[in-house]
């Protein structure tokens, strides 16, 4: 019986987070709308309006006021839990078109389409058929790139996006599709080319994607990494990843946020370090985690250069690892007591955490080691309880040892409802 070819599939959202606000405001359909960083500071999400007069990604709120005033921009602040709700939606429709995901990102997810009827007697069809389910279901728009490798499904979704004869829906499994789409786009828009191996490849006389696709894969290694000559390989149709349908576990989490106002006394400090520790500790057991090792990092604002720079971190390997609010807490507020210095004035503070591991690993006992009493006991039923009841009612509670100062938090002058997370911020339509 004759096998069909290797099919997987690309589906990115359309400028997500500037969609997501459209969904619940329509009269930001057609007009210019950039979505801000945390503290309002940078572009992050563009509409296709914002791209068309030439603003880039990353740019400043205040180096472009003056086209927000000449072109009557819409700037709006990051709504995070509207973005996530709406990308839940998203994943869910996709999960009913494959027996495979791989979730990637915020808005991006692979799918296997390989012995998939619907989609190997008309790829392009089926495509389309998700373009408008998603839109239908979500109000979400999103592109489909296909090809019988990840690499070259992302590559597919570039061009499906880029160009719109494609109708947002693109299949590189044709070999001579490929080429010719190749040979027309920069190297620098292979997927895991970043703008410094661009440069490195360019001055290699490695302009396009198709002469990265011709290179031997073994002498690439050599030059640059097992990863490099992955991708050549991946270009050409000789699948090296697979689809990842459970997300691998975090060997690193780390919390943290520059202020809306320069924090200058360790009361001020306090609570936001206390937020991110308990944040990160949540995060720990989500994916039920240990951690071994804490690090707490405070720093001053390193763009203002006329004014004095401090930066300084410190970390403690526990006895045994923990996911207990609790105990990570008195930990961080212990390190920022010994790291903060008075004078400055500070810009960000996070929280780290390493040495992660599964929490049903064995734990090491040291018979010469003695267990810190000032710390609480690691107690998993009772932060159990407590994420049940923030799932429920989130932020419902708040594991800190100080007072919670809510005035550190990062400015979000121009924030949106949350129009599917909050019962007091519903969409509400008036009839006359």
């Amino acid at each position: 019986m004759a096998v069909n070819p290797r099919l997987i599939s690309l589906i990115d959202a359309n400028n997500f987070y500037v969609s997501c606000e459209r969904v619940f405001r329509p009269d930001l359909i057609g007009k210019p709308v950039a979505v801000l960083s945390n503290n309002d500071g940078c572009i992050v999400s563009r509409s296709q309006e914002i791209k068309d007069i030439g603003v880039k990604m990353g740019v400043p709120a205040f180096q472009i006021q003056h086209l927000v005033k000449h072109h009557n921009i819409q700037l709006l602040s990051s709504n995070y839990g509207l973005y996530a709700d709406l990308s839940a939606r998203v994943m869910s429709v996709l999960e009913t078109f494959a027996p495979s995901i791989e979730i990637y990102s915020i808005d991006e997810a692979f799918l296997d389409f390989t012995d998939l009827y619907p989609c190997t007697k008309d790829p392009i069809a089926y495509g389309q058929q998700i373009k408008k389910t998603v839109l239908r279901h979500t109000g979400i728009p999103v592109c489909v790139g296909m090809g019988p490798t990840k690499t070259l499904a992302k590559l597919a979704n570039f061009a499906a996006k880029k160009w719109k004869q494609t109708g947002g829906v693109l299949d590189l499994s044709d070999i001579q599709r490929r080429e010719k789409l190749m040979k027309i786009v920069p190297v620098g828009e292979v997927w895991g080319i970043g703008r410094q191996l661009s440069k490195q490849l360019n001055q290699l006389g490695i302009q396009t994607v198709w002469d990265l696709a011709q290179q031997s894969p073994q002498k690439m290694q050599q030059q640059f990494s097992v990863v490099m000559a992955r991708t050549i390989m991946e270009l050409n149709g000789i699948a090296c990843l697979e689809l990842e349908e459970i997300a691998p576990n975090k060997q690193q989490i780390i919390c943290s946020r520059s202020f809306s106002r320069k924090l200058t006394t360790l009361p001020e400090l306090t609570p936001a370090m206390a937020e991110f520790a308990s944040r990160a500790a949540e995060k720990l057991r989500q994916q039920h985690s240990v951690t071994g090792c804490v690090t707490a990092f405070i720093r001053t604002n390193p763009f203002a250069e006329h004014e004095p720079q401090y930066k300084r971190s410190a970390s403690y390997t526990l006895d045994q690892p923990s996911q207990d609010s609790r105990i990570i807490t008195r930990i961080v507020l212990r390190l920022l007591e010994d790291i903060y210095r008075p004078g400055y004035g500070y810009q960000k503070c996070g929280v780290q955490l390493n040495q992660i591991q599964a929490q049903t690993a064995p734990g090491q006992f040291d018979l010469f080691e003695f267990a810190d009493n000032q710390l609480p006991s690691e107690n998993r039923p009772l932060m159990q309880t407590v994420d049940q009841i923030n799932r429920r009612f989130p932020k419902g509670i708040a594991i800190a040892a100080t007072k919670i100062d809510q005035t550190w938090k990062p400015k979000a002058e121009r924030l949106s409802q949350r129009y599917t997370t909050d019962w007091r911020e519903l969409m509400t339509v008036h009839c006359k």
